[in-house]
């Protein structure tokens, strides 16, 4: 049997990132997500599947951060985000 080596995980300097503001210029974001229908046929299950994709929005405005949206749903969720 092949032993696994874990992988490391790169080391990054806060100082070299960058702030990220939401839709009114804050630093605050809540974490939701949005669900996706997937039929029972793809998932190979008896019924529809639900499928949970992670983002981020504001939570003053509710608007969803398009960087944490999947590039392939950004066109529908267009008037969602900011």
């Amino acid at each position: 049997m092949q032993q696994q080596v874990p992988q490391q995980q790169p080391q990054i300097d806060l100082k070299n990132t960058t702030e990220v503001k939401n839709f009114n210029g804050g630093s605050i974001f809540q974490q939701g997500v949005i669900l996706r229908k997937v039929s029972k046929f793809i998932a190979g299950t008896d019924e529809d599947a639900l499928l949970p994709i992670p983002v981020f929005y504001d939570p003053e405005t509710k608007k969803i951060f398009q960087e944490s949206v999947p590039k392939e749903l950004r066109e529908d969720l267009k008037d969602e985000l900011c």
